[in-house]
């Protein structure tokens, strides 16, 4: 209430003091709860803002550290493949036998040696790629490195198939060559 109307009003004793002092009291606790209210909402909404970007950064960061950490894994395990094949790898040979394989359906050849050839075909040996050129691994590094990274073993024979085939599998065994044959 305005002063003037106020005093107006004990003048012609429609109200006492008292009175006056409650309605001021009231007043003023009515215009603290409407400040008070329309601060919190407008406070509540920028948390909520707040918040709610604090999450998507954390996301985000979450995010870019999971990919960060499968990059350092992808180059560890590379630089572990490089490091056993560049141990282990075996030399080729004189290089006078060409010895043909499947690599990403195209038939690629290197030269070997017959030695290094039959060690191949039986399973002792590998065949691996690295930085595109074909190496000679021992068959327990091919496995190490299969592990690893399957696509860079290109030719791993199995030594049990092999071994398998050459005992039981020929229907001629029975039968002896003679000595006096020619070809």
């Amino acid at each position: 209430m305005s002063n003037a109307l106020r005093d107006q009003l004990l003048k012609a004793g429609l109200v006492n003091d008292k009175q006056l002092k409650q309605a001021v009291k009231e007043k003023r606790k009515e215009t603290l709860q409407k400040q008070g209210q329309s601060k919190p909402g407008a406070v509540d909404e920028s948390k909520l803002q707040a918040h709610k970007a604090q999450a998507e950064k954390a996301e985000r960061d979450r995010q870019l550290n999971l990919q960060r950490k499968e990059a350092a894994e992808q180059k560890a395990i590379a630089a572990q493949i490089r490091q056993l094949i560049e141990t282990n790898r075996q030399p080729k040979g004189d290089g006078d036998i060409p010895y043909n394989f499947v690599d990403d359906n195209k038939v690629k050849r290197i030269y070997i040696s017959d030695k290094l050839g039959d060690q191949i075909g039986r399973g002792s040996l590998a065949i691996v790629k690295l930085d595109g050129q074909y190496e000679l691994v021992p068959s327990e590094i091919a496995q190490k490195i299969r592990v690893r990274h399957e696509a860079n073993v290109v030719l791993l024979n199995d030594p049990q198939q092999t071994a398998n085939k050459d005992q039981g599998d020929d229907p001629y065994a029975d039968y002896t060559i003679p000595d006096d044959l020619m070809w």
